[in-house]
């Protein structure tokens, strides 16, 4: 059997040697704790998404570190010229409590909310969010100032369950590095 574990090296199954796992231009980690990435894939693009599969121990929030392969051009106006992540996020629940909520929000600087002059969002330039969706939450609602968030809403994801989340990431001057804060909610008791 060790011959698996050498066959998924080979296929970039696994993190890299540096520890995170690479997808399209993009690099992901979980360097910060209180979840695994289990696998990542694809391009990044709209036919062809990243897709990141993960499970979260807990019903705190946990912090995805982001980080660019190469040089992604400033002032990005379409998504051929980079500046746009399509990502499909699959979850698994391991926090033995039902979430009621999930919310995401970006931060270009851990711990400090994105501001409209940073260039990064969830394509706020777009009115209708046709790219964010889940498949275990009904609605969603996406406030911009001060801060980039998404608040998923109208279900529940239980313990042992996946729930899958779509999400576009525009990011029109971009930095090397940013964050994906992932905040499960759980029910008020």
């Amino acid at each position: 059997m060790a011959s698996i574990p050498l066959l998924a090296a080979l296929l970039g199954a696994g993190p890299g040697d540096d520890g995170r796992w690479h997808a399209g231009q993009y690099s992901f980690s979980d360097e910060l704790g209180g979840f695994r990435i289990l696998a990542a894939s694809g391009a990044g693009s709209r036919s062809d998404p990243v897709r990141l599969k993960q499970e979260l121990y807990s019903a705190s929030a946990v912090v995805l570190v982001i980080r660019s392969g190469g040089d992604v051009p400033r002032y990005a106006f379409d998504e051929r010229s980079g500046g746009f992540l399509f990502i499909e996020i699959e979850t698994l629940n391991a926090s033995n409590l039902p979430w009621v909520e999930f919310e995401f929000e970006l931060q270009e600087l851990r711990g400090i909310s994105s501001v409209y002059g940073d260039g990064l969002s969830f394509d706020q330039r777009n009115i209708v969010a046709r790219h964010t969706g889940s498949s275990a939450f009904a609605t969603h609602d996406r406030k911009f100032e001060p801060h980039d968030r998404i608040l998923f809403q109208a279900g529940t994801v239980d313990a042992g369950d996946f729930v899958t989340f779509r999400l576009l990431i525009t990011d029109l001057t971009p930095k090397p590095l940013f964050y994906l804060v992932q905040d499960p909610r759980i029910p008020a008791s």
